[in-house]
């Protein structure tokens, strides 16, 4: 069964920084592109952030780009997600996701 759970979400002021871990069980991680999604308050699921089977290629969201990170430990079965230089419009809930599977998502709440 698979199972990919997030953490690291929480509250952070304007400007600041948070990492979102997601551990992944019940698959072959390395086979798989990965991806960050959120969905603001009020708003659809949106696409975050992908990288690739392996980790070679990655995209990003124009609204994260220069501040936000993906990367991935195939050996840790790890997906993360660095956040820099926080927003207000960066407050949603962010879910992992690898194929039609998604975690339980992890709040983040950007304010002052």
């Amino acid at each position: 069964q698979v199972q990919l759970v997030e953490s690291g979400g929480g509250l952070v002021q304007p400007g600041g920084s948070l990492k979102l871990y997601c551990v992944a069980s019940g698959y072959t991680f390395s086979n798989y592109r990965l991806s960050w999604y959120r969905q603001p308050p009020g708003k659809g699921r949106e696409l975050v952030a992908s990288i690739s089977a392996g980790g070679a290629g990655s995209t990003l969201a124009d609204a994260v780009k220069g501040r936000f990170t993906i990367s991935r430990d195939d050996d840790r079965n790890t997906l993360y997600l660095q956040m820099e230089n926080l927003r207000p419009e960066d407050t949603a809930v962010y879910y992992c996701n690898m194929a039609d599977s998604w975690g339980q998502g992890t709040q983040v709440t950007v304010s002052s």
